[in-house]
């Protein structure tokens, strides 16, 4: 099993020992596999509301990891409405490989449904990153960390946020440290990303004006912050 670059930057950003993970949207569930492989007492639950997805990934589970069935689980339902409630201990939800508009329906209705839980939420959309940062804010969550990556000539956002926003920094609706690079290849990528960015938002310009203005505004703001850290 090869994890895609994409992939291994989200694994590699699961730092915290939690009860529960919860893999959503896991697809054939690569990232989760990796998450049980670190042998630790994490449950791992794959979340997916395709039933012939889970059935095969199931079927899987049971015969690599059957050593290990009670560390996993699989679910097949909508991200919504994950019962967090019936599983004691702290908890990180996974989400990757959706759009921002529908990843901030989910984030939404499961903060909203477990307002007394710290739950961190590991997020990397595939498009619509300003409006889930958005939304991030104004539900007063903290960034614990974030990460850009470029995996098979796309680019992607990593947010690893918390409900718990008193322990961690603010959001901000650009980002912050993923403008920053530590080499030059990075710093390449960081130029390109923000290129893309601003060239999608300036043809949607062309549609409207008004609607996007603010947004391309802040993005230019990033260019001067744009270095190579020494």
């Amino acid at each position: 099993m090869k994890l895609s670059k994409r992939l291994k930057q989200i694994d590699k950003m699961v730092t915290t020992q939690y009860s529960h993970i919860w893999d959503c949207c896991c697809d054939h569930g690569f990232l989760g596999a990796a998450l049980l492989n670190r042998q630790t007492d994490t449950h791992i639950h794959f979340v997916d509301i395709v039933p012939e997805l889970m059935a095969e990934l199931d079927t899987k589970l049971q015969r690599f990891y059957s050593n290990a069935v009670s560390r996993w689980e699989t679910h097949c339902l909508d991200v919504a409405t994950l019962p967090l409630e019936k599983y004691q201990g702290n908890h990180l939800v996974i989400i990757a490989g959706v759009g921002g508009d529908l990843m901030i329906q989910f984030v939404e209705a499961i903060y909203q449904k477990h307002q007394n839980l710290a739950i961190d939420f590991l997020l990397c959309p595939v498009h619509h990153q300003f409006a889930l940062r958005h939304k991030l804010i104004e539900l007063n969550f903290g960034l614990k960390q974030e990460v850009l990556v470029e995996d098979n000539k796309r680019f992607y956002e990593i947010l690893l946020v918390s409900s718990a926003h008193n322990e961690h920094k603010p959001i901000t609706a650009v980002g912050d440290k993923i403008w920053r690079s530590q080499s030059p290849q990075q710093a390449k990528v960081v130029e390109s990303y923000l290129h893309k960015t601003l060239n999608h938002y300036q043809r949607i310009q062309q549609g409207d004006a008004s609607k996007v203005q603010h947004i391309i505004d802040a993005y230019r703001a990033l260019v001067p912050v744009i270095h190579t850290d020494r």
